[in-house]
């Protein structure tokens, strides 16, 4: 769907900020260790919830691109049966454990797992644009800390090419994105960025005899703008990876380090803001970000 100018803009940078948060919380759980002059290495504490698995480069890609492909089967097989409740449970555990991460990077095991479960109630059981924007990010960066540190350029370009294979796949050929994505607004539980926004479009006539009497009339209503977590996730995983790999091969500092992956994360997100599709027929003068409205 395409969605007006000012939208657009809010979700791009909705987008930017997510993938600016996860580095920043990524840099943050990095401990550089030099064993030797001359010789840099990255060391990453426990998580939240226990060790990283114990895989590496192609272990690591085949364990996301599975991961990915039974999780898709089994939203699949919720939607075909209608188990949304299902479906609910899977969504609060995965907020639940994801945030735990990403706070566990700042505080104890205990504090970060509690306040996430806390987050994660909140966002199942009462909803709004910014708890549940907020906590996307969150869970986002939670996921670069678990995952980069097992994978390395060279793998996660592959994971890349086989994930962009896959969504073009899933959106142009079976179409079962369309509907997870469908499912996923109408359970209100979308694993993503959304934003609701007020468009006025213009009014139709129901007769030809009132055709005259409408004319230029419009009127407003509230749409929707999303974009699914896969987006976020992997531009995320690439600039992650790169910022330790400029730590380990250039002996950057993390600051520095950091400074040069946000322009991964500056040119995704102009490629993003190029690739939306963007609605200027239902655009007028006075429809801003303020605009942006929560159900």
């Amino acid at each position: 769907m395409k969605h007006t100018l000012p939208a657009t803009f809010v979700l791009v940078l909705v987008f930017l900020f997510a993938q600016v948060v996860g580095l920043w919380v990524l840099s943050q759980d990095i401990q550089i260790f030099e064993p030797r002059p001359g010789v840099v290495e990255v060391v990453h504490q426990d998580t939240a919830i226990g060790p990283r698995p114990d895989i590496q480069g192609a272990g690591t890609f085949l364990y996301v691109v599975f991961g990915v492909l039974i999780g898709t089967i089994l939203l699949l097989l919720l939607i075909r049966f209608r188990k949304v409740n299902i479906w609910r449970v899977w969504f609060f555990l995965a907020v639940w454990l994801t945030l735990g991460v990403a706070l566990g990077v700042f505080f104890t095991a205990t504090f970060a797992l509690f306040v996430g479960f806390l987050l994660a109630l909140w966002k199942i059981m009462r909803p709004n644009v910014v708890i549940h924007n907020l906590t996307e990010i969150f869970m986002y960066s939670g996921i670069a800390v678990l995952i980069v540190p097992l994978l390395n350029i060279f793998w996660t370009v592959m994971l890349l090419l086989a994930i962009s294979l896959y969504d073009m796949f899933a959106v142009w050929k079976s179409k079962h994105m369309v509907k997870m994505a469908t499912f996923q607004s109408e359970a209100k539980l979308f694993a993503g960025l959304s934003l609701d926004y007020l468009a006025s479009v213009k009014e139709e006539p129901e007769t030809k005899h009132a055709k005259a009497k409408v004319q230029g009339k419009r009127k407003h209503e509230i749409r929707n703008a999303v974009l699914g977590g896969g987006d976020i996730a992997f531009p995320l995983l690439f600039s992650g990876v790169v910022m330790e790999h400029l730590i380990t091969s250039l002996n950057l500092s993390k600051s520095a380090a950091f400074f040069h992956a946000l322009i991964i994360s500056a040119t995704a997100s102009l490629a993003l803001l190029c690739l939306l599709p963007v609605s200027y027929t239902h655009l007028r003068a006075h429809e801003t970000v303020l605009d942006l409205v929560c159900r």
